[in-house]
């Protein structure tokens, strides 16, 4: 499948998506503490998007049922808010959710501390965000995919984590999931070369342990096989010929 080069109109109405969406996160950190169930949590999140007269982009997307993906601990991604989940002092909680404006998606991740959290958590969730602007070091027009993914790489496994392989992030535009697919690791090819005009969503998802993970029987959560600490972090990025305009930040 090509990977859709966007007009100058489609990257207004996509820079429109990706600040209303970073406000959206601004706006879910001031509300998370500790003894608030998940659930609390989507419920703000889907009242703040549908404010801004957008559309929660995750909520039913392919039977999802809630407007924000809330992966708690040895969760990676896809964790699905409940009434029952409370957070705890001591936890760190990924949020991932997006939104779309006037038919444009855009979508962003961050791992937060719960309280007072550990200084190994709080180091997973910083080169995890770091390793993001890593490899947003290579991210411009002329060079290649992979050059993205391996930079991610490096960086994370000189810390000793494990990048997943299982999940990646992906192209994005009028559909959360375009072309062309995004490792977080070195594919062992190049890739296809980066076009200005292109927009990406880049998500590095990390463990403090081991890279594999497994699916739990809800069908969508995510966890690390080895019960380790996982972090994410996403944005939504624009190529330009002077290198990654973000979107979300």
């Amino acid at each position: 499948m090509a990977v859709s080069i966007k007009s100058e109109r489609e990257i207004g109405l996509m820079r429109e998506a990706g600040k209303l969406l970073s406000r959206t996160h601004l706006e879910l950190e001031k509300a998370l503490h500790p003894g608030m169930s998940t659930k609390a949590l989507d419920r703000i999140c889907e009242e703040i998007i549908r404010s801004y007269g957008c559309i929660p982009s995750f909520l039913n997307y392919n039977g999802f049922p809630a407007s924000v993906c809330i992966s708690v601990n040895d969760e990676v991604v896809h964790g699905i808010p409940a009434d029952e989940r409370i957070l705890e002092e001591g936890d760190i909680v990924s949020l991932d959710t997006g939104l779309i404006y006037h038919g444009y998606q855009s979508d962003a991740a961050r791992t937060y501390g719960v309280g007072k959290i550990s200084k190994e958590a709080s180091q997973l969730i910083e080169v995890t965000r770091q390793s993001f602007f890593e490899g947003m070091k290579y991210a411009k027009e002329g060079n290649h995919l992979n050059d993205i993914g391996t930079a991610i790489q490096k960086y994370c496994e000189s810390y000793g984590y494990g990048v997943v392989r299982d999940l990646v992030g992906h192209g994005i535009g009028t559909e959360m999931h375009e072309a062309p697919e995004i490792p977080n690791f070195d594919m062992g090819r190049k890739g296809i070369r980066l076009r200005a005009g292109m927009t990406l969503a880049i998500e590095p998802m990390i463990n403090m342990g081991r890279p594999d993970v497994e699916w739990l029987d809800d069908g969508w959560t995510v966890v690390t096989e080895d019960g380790s600490l996982s972090a994410h972090y996403e944005n939504t990025i624009l190529i330009t010929k002077d290198g990654p305009e973000i979107l979300s930040l």
